[in-house]
């Protein structure tokens, strides 16, 4: 079978297709690509099914040598992208032939690359799905230097029929995030709530697949909820607002628990959360309120 040898994996490279759905009850998040968006177009730039297995690559660098003749694509995060030394365009459909080294430059823009290749990273799926998930332990390991991703078998269809797409840099300033207020906004004071709205927080560096943590002024529980006490477990979302006693919201990503006992202030509408999934750690948001 053919495959990829991966020289330089970077600081996190995982296997990422959609997800799998479906197995809350056994304690197994979703998980799949934190950009769908990113993911789905570069499938569809190389001929693939959207929800073919890529490449999630958090940062970069990366680079790996196939040994057979491809098309590749890469969107998400932009960088400095190049086949044989080449430079290439991002969201743009490229051939790699075999033994070219296909190298991925730091992010100038964004947080995490993804990277289709003509028949998908053939890995064995996991419940369904081909996925990384990094709190579980399920589905393939966090790529390292030296593995070999086989890629799986193009069909005749999988010819690019798409030139480019239309794309511009992941934003670099302060991101508008639209919010749904959440099941337990209760639990906060009036003047918290408000100032989730209002208030500026940035993406903290204690941030991964699993969750991200928002800096900026704590949110305090109301009176009533402190009477309370603590509130049971209850199931969890990608996209939730949960507040731990800090008072510092921590957003659920992909790899999430599939329950949790911090109350849920707000959720994320599911939309925003490939926009959400490209900030990188100090970068700016504020919340609007979502329309549904």
């Amino acid at each position: 079978m053919s495959a990829l040898t991966v020289q330089v994996a970077g600081p996190l490279t995982t296997v990422q297709d959609l997800g799998r759905p479906g197995f809350a009850a056994l304690g197994v998040s979703g998980s799949g690509a934190l950009d769908r968006g990113a993911l789905r177009l570069a499938n569809r730039l190389v001929g693939n099914a959207e929800e073919t297995a890529g490449l999630e690559i958090t940062v970069g660098p990366f680079a790996g040598v196939g040994d057979r003749d491809v098309w590749i694509a890469v969107t998400g995060a932009w960088g400095r992208v190049s086949v044989g030394g080449r430079p290439i365009d991002p969201n743009h459909p490229a051939f790699v032939p075999a033994g070219a080294a296909l190298e991925i430059g730091p992010a100038e823009h964004g947080l995490r690359y993804y990277l289709a290749v003509s028949g998908g990273w053939d890995v064995d799926p996991v419940l369904g799905s081909r996925s990384t998930d990094l709190l579980s332990g399920i589905g393939p390991a966090a790529v390292r230097d030296g593995d070999q991703i086989p890629i799986g078998e193009s069909h005749p269809a999988a010819i690019p029929a798409l030139d480019v797409a239309p794309w511009s840099p992941p934003e670099a300033g302060t991101v508008t995030v639209p919010l749904i207020v959440g099941p337990r906004a209760d639990w906060f004071a009036a003047s918290s709530l408000e100032r989730l709205f209002t208030g500026t927080w940035a993406l903290g560096s204690a941030s991964n697949r699993v969750g991200a943590r928002l800096e900026g002024t704590p949110l305090e529980r109301s009176a009533a909820a402190h009477a309370r006490g603590e509130l049971p477990s209850e199931g969890m979302v990608a996209g939730a607002l949960q507040v731990p006693p800090s008072g510092l919201p921590t957003v659920l990503l992909a790899d999430h628990p599939t329950t949790g006992g911090y109350p849920v202030i707000a959720v994320m509408a599911s939309g925003a959360l490939d926009m959400f999934a490209q900030l990188r750690p100090g970068q700016s948001l504020r919340f609007r309120h979502a329309r549904l």
